[in-house]
């Protein structure tokens, strides 16, 4: 039997050998650190016996794939420690995630911070007891039998909902069996260093019509130093959470009669969003764009065109019912490219006229599920300044490469840059009725859209079945302070709406052509921008962009009125200043100061009058000495004009 391994050098074994074994046949330091492997490109469990000539790759924790069946081997831990020390909870799903695993309980009673430790000592048991884990495959009926006797209704529920042609599979470690895929790590006594971080509600299946769940999650590391370091992480990432610090700080509120999803932005985080608005607009301005303002609103017709009624109606907000004919149904916009559309499309157009650069600060609306609603980051109405791109075949590189410079430029100015990373989204030609056009337009469009980022140099990853319904697409993903990754910014090559909605313009032979079109994003939703400024930079948003640059604090009565005075001429300079009045020792004015993360705080006193100067400090820097309101005043400048980060 062969086996080719990833370097493409080729061994010979005997039939029925496992990845175990291959790796000790390299060295006995790589057969301990295996914990799984990927056999034909699938991932399989080490232990498994290998029948016939394949590929192979063995995965270590270093791996993803080896950190993932580790992890997934602790989500099992814990159910088994769950199940002996509560045995009326039902189990439902348990996954291996980024950085972790969670496992979804159906308990009669709450979870409590005394029940994660009982259940951690429980799992150190398990560990200990050192349980071989064990494959077995049962038809159909036989696996919903057997769950049946076990009482895990939500197991049976999963095996009912399985293809007829589902290998049915579980897993056994000890006492212990769980309907599972693997693959798994050999032993309970493989996988050590096992914490539990939190208890979360979850929907059975992400839907609120569901029963709500207890998920608990944790993490497992090979080395207890290295989960010591990730725990201090998630300690700080914590203080520097935006849904939590945001509303400390009266960044935004969010208020249950108004509903999940649509926070309220307070005017510190109405100020701030305000600030970066008018800032992409200005520099969108300065490469081209137009500015339109299009309605929030449409009937379903404009949608039907866009192939958005049939692609993305659970996403919508709809107002009337969308199956009745005899009566006229709207929908609030999801995105601005249909109404954008309507703008090249006011009039003829000619190859001089493009390409055109259309740019709106647009609300759009996205009927998210209950479940994923979190603080700024995932809402229903948001604010984003969203681009399109009408142009010549010749001129998409160009003007891609304008799109990507953009972002680059508006992500690294704010400081977001260094945690973003690139993902090449693409369609998934298993999967066709997620998708509009034809295999050779899909193949057309990303050919052409791998050229360009090859071109361009992008260091990017690839996303299959990520792509929009209608194109392939560029996605800049954030990394934020939990280390999930989202999306923040897209720039995506679109060929097709634009045969959808007539789209043309006269070629420079007379004869009409088709255009393409580039949908982009420069900054990304304003809201979900200012949770991650908001966790980046733990609230204390650099000078220029902070709601309150200034705050004068007088020592005297005397030194109010000159404060006053002070921060007029300040305001009519265009930066934001407060002065606090409060009859409150100079000592808690700077504290509370502090507290709220005002860049520069301004003592004055009687000797500063006196003298004709200010006594600033910052936030970061502490006291920066006497000085002149001129010299202050010139600091502010260079600290606000060259966007620095304090």
């Amino acid at each position: 039997m062969k086996i080719t391994f990833p370097d493409g050098s080729v061994r010979e074994f005997n039939e029925g050998v496992s990845a175990f074994d291959v790796a000790e046949s390299i060295g006995s330091r790589l057969r301990k650190a295996t914990i799984a492997c990927e056999i034909d490109g699938e991932r399989a469990d080490a232990f498994a016996p290998i029948h016939s000539d394949c590929t192979l790759k063995l995965f270590t924790f270093a791996d993803e794939g080896g950190r993932w069946a580790y992890r997934h081997t602790a989500s099992h831990m814990l159910a088994q420690a769950v199940k002996r020390l509560y045995p009326d909870v039902k189990l439902a799903i348990g996954p291996a995630i980024e950085n972790g695993f969670y496992y979804d309980f159906d308990a009669p009673e709450t979870f409590t911070p005394a029940d994660l430790e009982a259940i951690e000592k429980e799992i150190v048991k398990i560990e200990k007891e050192n349980f071989r884990l064990e494959r077995f495959e049962l038809p159909r009926a036989e696996a919903i039998a057997y769950m049946e006797k076990l009482g895990e209704p939500y197991k049976v529920e999963l095996i009912r909902d399985l293809p007829e042609d589902a290998v049915i599979s579980f897993y056994r470690q000890g006492e212990f069996v769980d309907l599972c895929a693997g693959p798994h790590a050999e032993s309970t006594g493989r996988v050590k260093n096992v914490k539990l971080m939190n208890v979360a509600g979850a929907y059975w299946r992400g839907s609120e019509k569901n029963k709500m769940l207890q998920r608990i999650y944790g993490t497992a590391f090979e080395k207890k130093a290295d989960l010591d370091e990730y725990v201090a992480q998630v300690e700080e990432a914590k203080k520097r959470d935006h849904n939590k610090l945001g509303r400390e700080l009266e960044y935004f509120t969010t208020v249950d009669v108004i509903g999940q999803g649509l926070p309220i932005l307070l005017p510190k985080g109405a100020r701030t969003i305000q600030l970066l608005q008018r800032w992409v607009e200005d520099e969108e301005q300065k490469r081209g764009y137009l500015l339109t303002k299009t309605p929030l609103m449409a009937k379903s017709d404009l949608y039907k065109i866009s192939g958005h009624w049939d692609h993305y109606l659970d996403g919508m907000f709809v107002l009337g019912d969308p199956n009745d004919d005899s009566k006229e149904c709207f929908a609030l916009r999801p995105m601005t490219c249909p109404f954008q559309y309507q703008v090249f499309l006011n009039r003829g157009r000619s190859y001089r006229d493009l390409p055109m650069r259309l740019g709106e600060t647009s609300t759009l609306f996205r009927n998210e599920d209950s479940g994923e609603m979190h603080g700024l980051i995932r809402v229903r109405q948001f604010t984003i300044s969203e681009g399109h791109l009408i142009l010549r075949p010749d001129q998409l590189e160009d003007e891609f490469r304008g799109c990507l410079e953009l972002a680059k430029y508006l992500l690294g100015t704010v400081g977001m840059l260094d945690n973003c990373s690139f993902r090449f989204s693409q369609w998934d030609p298993n999967n066709t009725e997620k998708y509009i056009g034809t295999p050779e337009q899909w193949d057309e469009a990303q050919s052409t859209m791998a050229k360009i980022l090859d071109d361009l140099g992008v260091n990017y990853t690839i996303g299959i079945d990520e792509a929009a319904f209608y194109g392939p697409k560029l996605d800049i993903q954030y990394k934020n302070v939990f280390g999930k990754e989202d999306t923040i910014v897209t720039i995506q090559v679109d060929q097709l709406l634009a045969e959808q909605f007539g789209m043309e313009y006269i070629d420079q032979e007379g004869k009409k052509v088709r255009p393409y079109i580039i949908h982009r994003t420069s900054l990304g939703c304003y809201e979900r921008t200012l949770a991650y400024l908001i966790e980046l930079y733990a609230g204390a948003l650099p000078t220029w962009m902070a709601p309150e640059q200034v705050r004068f604090l007088p020592v005297t009565d005397r030194a109010a009125d000159y404060c006053a005075a002070q921060a007029k001429k300040l305001e009519a300079l265009g930066y934001r200043v407060t002065v606090d009045y409060r009859n409150e020792k100079t000592g808690k004015k700077i504290r509370d100061a502090q507290l709220e993360k005002v860049p520069y705080m301004v003592v004055v006193g009687d000797r500063d009058i006196e003298n004709n100067t200010v006594s600033p400090r910052h936030r970061a820097d502490g006291d920066l000495g006497a000085m002149s309101m001129d010299a202050f005043t010139a600091l502010l400048k260079e600290v606000v004009d060259s966007k620095s980060k304090k």
